[in-house]
């Protein structure tokens, strides 16, 4: 099966990988067929930041928590690796505050506050309150989200009555 792939050309990949994210979309209701074509245009791509982000939201809105914890780290490594980010956290913040509006910081920013939303899916509560913390420092408009998902995370429990 054979989809317009012109509607997605933002994503700078082959047609037939547009193909595969287009079937996974038209497929969303048979979860082990679409996850199938996620994998496969994966597979043909590597780590390409668009196709890591679709397979981010795929796993993510299919609950599928581990693999978009995986997914969203793979994209960070990605861009680290193009941007050629430092691992320490005390190095990178003064990068990512003076570089928050390029495009690939911006996905970076995005990427680890989702990471932290993941975490936290995963239960994995100090996690995600510490990437939440770290984004939230350095997005004083809570573009990334890391903001709600911080009070969310440490809003005190609500007492009953």
């Amino acid at each position: 099966m054979q989809a317009n792939t012109n509607k997605f050309s933002w994503f700078e990949v082959p047609d037939d990988v547009k193909n595969l994210l287009i079937l996974a979309a038209q497929n969303w209701e048979n979860t082990s067929e679409s996850e199938k074509y996620i994998q496969q245009a994966l597979a043909q791509t590597g780590d390409n930041t668009d196709v890591l982000v679709a397979a981010y939201r795929f796993f993510y809105y299919k609950n599928n928590y581990s693999l978009a914890l995986q997914t969203t780290v793979k994209l960070l490594d990605k861009i680290k690796e193009l941007e050629n980010l430092p691992d320490d956290w005390e190095q990178l913040k003064p990068i990512l505050v003076n570089r928050k509006e390029d495009p690939q910081i911006r996905l970076y920013l995005y990427a680890y506050a989702a990471s932290g939303l993941v975490l936290a899916n995963l239960g994995e509560i100090e996690q995600a309150k510490e990437i939440s913390t770290r984004v939230k420092q350095i997005d004083e408009k809570n573009d990334f989200g890391a903001g709600i998902l911080l009070d969310i995370l440490t809003r005190p429990a609500e007492e009953d009555d």
